[in-house]
């Protein structure tokens, strides 16, 4: 079960909660610690004392202490007293602000302010203005106030919490809507036979060229989890501000640490959301530098790999042999990987890709005629497929002046047909990454199988992956969600 929980010091602070949330006496709350049982809790902390060791933080503290998730976190309490994280946060509303500004036809009075309930305010005109306060602060309900310089204009002078005693009476509506809206997820009514018990976001991009999951196989996720109780929705980066309406996030977008995913992970990550995959998992998988250090450090086998500057570049003809295997450290679907087979194009391909980064690999070629997918998830095998090369091309995927991507076919094999020595080697190289959901790329030939890459954010396509486990395979993601729920 779910409860939905606000904690307030005095019954009239909400006089009319919205239909199915539970309201909570702070004090009641810090004294009675055992009065949820196992439910999954889920606290909107609307206390008066919000200070450091005050009622309101010890609500906090212990929440996260109960395994409850609550907002603000003791940390975003802190985080509005300590100067130096307010001032980060602080310039990067101001940012945003002055963004919204430039887009006002008229010119704003030399001090005025922006009230912000869970993200939202009553001035449409600075909506987003509002977003980034509470996903920079994480506080229900907080005042950004702006002061004119004559010399430098319009900046934020500071942010500061609100409690709900504060509120006057034309505000009352604005909150009490911010408040629904901000938790109505929970206790919306089922559709259908199936009680709803979670909610799953599932993050893409309608418009990506090579998404990591197609239409199918979201389709499929959706009707699988129906049946399970996890009501699956689709959601894009436009909805970053509706993220915490959910239980989970499913990021089904190719991550990067400069496009929404990342952004979108490290909120779900504050807000104590399960999130596949995690920011640290993507942090360190989309770098292949880290990876080759990482499995370099641990021995794990890979094809031999130098991490280059450009003053470095004679180490790639001094330890390896034509050809050789240039990558940039962040390329994904085999973008940024280049192949040169002489001095020449080396010295060529390498000032290319160094344009792009101050650090570049060079690996040894490794040619097999496929390459070994396996998905691994929470530790162990969830997949495996055999990826061969595009046609008349070294790699799975052929980017071709045209831009469209060509590709190889494949082969998914049931892991018990698998060798033992492949998956033994893909799991022991994702434990260096996290528990998420992974896939390991690999090479096998007469001296043994070699880590190629770890990814965060594998792909799962109809027909593909699914192949041999079909709706089995997306109930396993999906119940690995609910554990990761229930577990707090």
């Amino acid at each position: 079960m779910s409860a939905l929980v606000v904690l307030v010091d005095r019954p009239e602070d909400l006089p009319i909660p919205p239909e199915g949330l539970r309201v909570v006496k702070t004090r009641d709350y810090l004294t009675q610690p055992t009065s949820f049982g196992d439910e999954t809790v889920r606290i909107v902390n609307l206390s008066r004392d919000l200070v450091y060791l005050g009622q309101g933080y010890y609500a906090s503290l212990l929440a996260e202490a109960r395994g409850h998730r609550v907002i603000p976190s003791a940390a975003a309490i802190l985080s509005l007293k300590e100067r130096s994280r307010a001032w980060t946060g602080m310039r990067a509303v101001e940012r945003v602000l002055l963004r919204s500004l430039a887009r006002i036809k008229e010119t704003p009075e030399a001090s005025f302010s922006i009230d912000v309930y869970f993200g939202r305010t009553a001035d449409h005109r600075y909506e987003r203005v509002a977003r980034e306060a509470f996903d920079r602060f994480r506080a229900p309900i907080l005042r950004v106030q702006i002061r004119r310089d004559p010399e430098w204009g319009f900046y934020v002078k500071a942010i500061r919490p609100r409690t709900v005693d504060e509120l006057h009476a034309a505000e009352q509506p604005t909150f009490a809507a911010a408040l629904e809206a901000y938790t109505r997820r929970a206790w919306r009514a089922p559709k259908g036979p199936k009680r709803v018990r979670y909610t799953l976001a599932v993050l893409h991009d309608p418009k990506e060229a090579l998404p990591p999951s197609d239409p199918k196989a979201l389709a499929t996720l959706e009707r699988v989890g129906a049946q399970i109780g996890v009501s699956v929705e689709m959601i894009q980066p436009k909805d970053y501000a509706r993220l915490a309406e959910f239980d989970a996030l499913f990021i089904r977008m190719t991550t990067a640490l400069d496009n929404p995913t990342y952004r979108f992970a490290r909120k779900a990550e504050d807000e104590g959301m399960p999130v596949l995959d995690d920011p640290t998992s993507i942090l360190r998988c989309t770098n292949k530098v880290f990876l080759a250090e990482t499995l370099a450090a641990r021995k794990i086998p890979a094809p031999k790999t130098l991490v280059l500057d450009a003053r470095s570049l004679k180490r790639a003809t001094d330890e390896l042999s034509f050809p050789i295997v240039l990558k940039i450290p962040d390329g994904s679907f085999s973008r940024g990987v280049m192949k040169a087979d002489n001095l020449e194009a080396l010295k060529r391909m390498s000032k290319e890709l160094f344009a792009d980064s101050d650090l570049i690999l060079a690996q040894e070629f490794m040619p097999t005629e496929f390459d070994w997918r396996v998905g691994v998830l929470d530790g162990k095998p969830l997949f495996v497929s055999q990826y061969t090369m595009a046609p008349k091309h070294w790699q799975i995927y052929n980017h071709g002046a045209s831009g469209r991507a060509k590709h190889g076919g494949f082969r998914t094999l049931p892991i018990e047909d698998t060798p033992k020595l492949v998956l033994d080697v893909a799991v022991a190289a994702t434990r260096l990454m996290g528990q998420g959901l992974y896939g390991v790329d690999l090479k096998q030939n007469d001296r043994g199988v070699f880590v190629v890459e770890v990814n965060d954010n594998p792909n799962i396509d109809s027909g593909v992956e699914d192949k041999v486990l079909k709706d089995a395979l997306y109930r396993t993601i999906l119940d690995s969600f609910i554990r990761r729920i229930e577990a707090g």
